[in-house]
C-alpha cells in the first residue's frame, strides 16, 4: 500500500504543491484520519490527474486515462459492482488468468487480495483516477445497478412456481437458491401481472437483453438485464417450463404456473432460437379472466342477447372470428363456464389448450405423433359430448366433421381467421364444405377486436385531428356533435392515454335470408348487407358507438376495424 511517509516525500519532491499546502493537508490528516491523497483531492490541494501522476511515477506503475480507452462490458463486468465501488477499481483487459486493472490506490493489498480470489486471476495493477473509475462503472454497468436494486428484497415467497405431481399434489420447484438470476426472472414475472400484461418478450441483442410486455394489445419497454444473464435466463426458464435446457439449436414450446400474491397463473413458453441467443415469449393466461363471464367482456347489448340466444340452443355451430390476439378464446371459455353445469359433457380438441377449467375434458392436438385436430374430433365424437369446442378450424377435414358433428346434436364451438363475420361462409365454401350444410349447421357468426379504453384517470376533452376525420366515411359534422375524450397520459396507464381494453363484436344470425344466400354462394358483401337489413351492427358500428359513449377515441376505432 502506498504510505503516507512515501507519499510525502513524492510531494516534497514534486512542484505540483506547495510546502505551505503540503502541511495543511498533513495537520487535517492527524485531525480527520482517513487517506492523505483523498484529503489532498477533496480540499482542492492537488488534481486527481496531478496525483495520479506524481503515484505512478514513485511506485513504477503505468498511469492510464480510462475516458480514452474502450473497455469491454464483459471484462468490467468480471468483478461484482459492490467490490468495485468498495476499493474504487475496474478491470480493463484480461488475457488469460492475467487481469489488468485500474485503481487510485495500487498497492492496496486488501483489493489486490480480494479481486485475485473472486477472479482466480493474477492481478496486474494501473494507476488512474477516482473520477474515472467511478465514470467507467457508472457507464458500463448501469443496467447492472437497475437489477441490482430492483432485485433486492425480492425473497421466496414471492412467486413460487409450482407443478403438478402425480398424485394429484401441488409441489414448489427450484426455490431453494434464491440466485441472482432466480430473483431477476421472478421480477420479469411480477412486473407483468402488476402491468397486467398479455405477454413477456425476453430478446437478445448482441449488446443488449430486451425485456418488454404486451399491455392492451401494445408492446412497452420493461428491463435491460446485464446481457451476459441471458444464458442463465434462459436456462431458469426452460427448467421452469420443464424443457431440454441443453438444446438451443430448435424451438422449444412449455408451460409452468406459479402462484403469486395468492393468484394461480399460467404461463406459457415459446423459446426460438435467434442470432445472438434465445428469444422467448410468455403468454400470461390469468383463468380468472374467463370467468367474468360474457356480461362483463364489454359488448353491447344487442351483440349480447343475440350470442346468449345461440348459446342456449342444443345443437348447432357457433364460429368466433378475427386476427390473433382479439380476445376469441376468453369469449369461447367465457361460454364454457356458463355451460359447465354437471349435466353436460363438455370436451375440447385445443392446439395448445389455453386455459385449464375443473369440469371440462380437455385435449391436447399433437400433430407430431398423429393427434390432429380431424383425428381428434372423431375420437371426441365417440365420448358422448353435448357440447365440442375445437381450438380453430384449418383445414377441410375438421371443417367437414365439425359441422356434421352439429348437424348430429351437437352444440360446437370453434374459431376461424376472418376478416368479419359474413367472410366465414366464403371461407367454408373454399375450404371445400358444401353449402347446404354450412347453411344447416350454423348458427351464429360473430367477428370480434379488442379496444382500448380511454384511462379514467387522465381523461379529457379532446378536439378530433383533421388527418384523423379525413380517414372517415361520414360527415364530419357528425364528429364535431359529439363530445370525443382521449387520455393525455399519466402514470396511471404508463403515459398511454388508455387503460384496460373492451370488446368489440357484430353478430350475424343466421336466418332463412341468410341461408338462401349461403345457398346461392353468395358473396361476404352480400351476407353482410342482409345481415345489416335484419339489424346486425357491423364492427365499424359497435365501436363508433363506444367512440360517442365516451368510452374510446376515434383513433381507436379505425385502428381496429377496417372501415375508413
Amino acid at each position: 500500500m502506498l504510505t503516507k511517509e512515501s507519499l510525502i516525500r513524492a510531494l516534497e519532491n514534486s512542484r505540483h504543491i506547495s510546502g505551505e499546502k503540503l502541511q495543511k493537508a498533513i495537520e487535517m490528516h492527524k485531525t480527520m484520519g482517513g487517506k492523505l491523497s483523498s484529503i489532498l483531492v477533496s480540499e482542492g490541494l492537488l488534481n486527481e490527474q496531478d496525483l495520479a501522476v506524481l503515484i505512478s511515477q514513485e511506485l513504477g506503475i503505468p498511469v492510464l486515462n480510462l475516458s480514452s480507452l474502450k473497455i469491454d462490458p464483459e471484462v468490467i463486468k468480471i468483478i461484482p459492482k459492490k467490490i468495485a465501488e468498495r476499493y474504487e477499481l475496474v478491470a480493463i483487459a484480461k488475457m488469460g488468468k492475467v487481469l489488468t486493472i485500474a485503481m487510485s490506490d495500487p498497492l492496496n493489498i486488501f483489493a489486490l487480495d480480494d479481486v485475485k480470489q473472486i477472479t482466480g486471476c493474477t492481478i496486474l495493477p494501473i494507476v488512474t483516477t477516482s473520477k474515472d473509475i467511478l465514470n467507467a462503472l457508472e457507464s458500463y454497468l448501469e443496467g447492472t445497478t437497475q437489477i441490482d436494486d430492483l432485485i433486492v428484497g425480492i425473497n421466496e415467497t414471492d412467486v413460487e412456481v409450482i407443478r403438478e405431481e402425480d398424485n394429484g399434489k401441488i409441489k414448489e420447484a427450484g426455490s431453494e437458491d434464491q440466485a441472482p438470476v432466480i430473483r431477476m426472472m421472478d421480477l420479469i414475472i411480477r412486473e407483468a401481472l402488476k402491468r397486467r400484461a398479455s405477454d413477456i418478450h425476453i430478446e437478445p441483442y448482441e449488446s443488449d437483453l430486451r425485456v418488454r410486455y404486451r399491455i392492451d394489445g401494445a408492446l412497452q419497454d420493461g428491463f435491460h438485464p446485464p446481457p451476459n444473464m441471458q444464458g442463465s435466463l434462459m436456462s431458469r426458464l426452460k427448467i421452469m417450463a420443464d424443457l431440454n435446457i441443453t438444446e438451443r439449436r430448435v424451438p422449444q414450446d412449455g408451460r409452468f404456473r406459479v402462484k403469486t400474491e395468492g393468484r394461480e397463473i399460467d404461463f406459457r413458453v415459446s423459446v426460438l432460437p435467434m442470432q445472438f441467443g434465445e428469444k422467448a415469449v410468455l403468454r400470461v393466461l390469468d383463468r380468472s379472466s374467463v370467468q367474468v363471464g360474457l356480461d362483463n367482456l364489454g359488448y353491447s347489448p344487442e351483440t349480447l342477447s343475440r350470442f346468449k340466444d345461440a348459446v342456449k340452443k342444443p345443437y348447432g355451430m357457433i364460429l368466433v372470428t378475427g386476427p390473433t390476439g382479439s380476445g376469441k378464446s376468453t369469449t369461447l371459455y367465457s361460454v364454457l363456464n356458463t355451460l359447465n353445469t354437471p349435466d353436460r359433457n363438455i370436451m375440447t380438441i385445443e392446439d395448445p389448450v389455453e386455459y385449464q377449467v375443473e369440469g371440462i375434458s380437455q385435449t391436447q392436438a399433437m400433430t407430431e405423433i398423429g393427434l390432429t385436430f380431424a383425428s381428434g374430433l372423431r375420437s371426441i365424437l365417440r365420448q358422448s359430448p353435448d357440447v365440442i369446442l375445437v381450438g380453430e378450424i384449418r383445414d377441410t377435414e375438421t371443417a367437414d366433421i365439425a359441422v356434421k358433428a352439429a348437424l348430429t346434436g351437437h352444440l360446437v364451438l370453434s374459431t376461424l381467421h376472418t376478416n368479419s363475420a359474413s367472410g366465414a361462409f366464403t371461407r367454408l365454401v373454399d375450404m371445400g364444405i358444401e353449402p347446404f350444410l354450412i347453411a344447416s349447421s350454423v348458427v351464429l357468426v360473430t367477428a370480434q377486436r379488442l379496444c382500448r379504453k380511454i384511462c379514467v384517470k387522465c381523461k379529457e376533452p379532446y378536439q378530433v385531428p383533421n388527418e384523423t376525420l379525413e380517414r372517415l366515411k361520414i360527415d364530419s359534422a357528425v364528429i364535431k356533435k359529439i363530445s370525443a375524450f382521449h387520455g393525455k397520459g399519466c402514470k396511471f396507464c404508463n403515459e398511454t392515454g388508455y387503460r384496460g381494453r373492451m370488446g368489440v363484436m357484430e353478430a350475424l344470425w343466421v336466418d332463412e335470408v341468410i341461408r338462401s344466400l349461403i345457398l346461392e354462394r353468395s358473396s361476404s358483401d352480400e351476407v353482410q348487407e342482409a345481415a345489416r337489413k335484419a339489424g346486425m351492427r357491423t364492427l365499424f358500428e359497435n365501436a363508433f358507438a363506444n367512440f360517442e359513449a365516451g368510452h374510446t377515441t376515434l383513433e381507436e376505432v379505425l385502428r381496429i376495424t377496417t372501415e375508413g
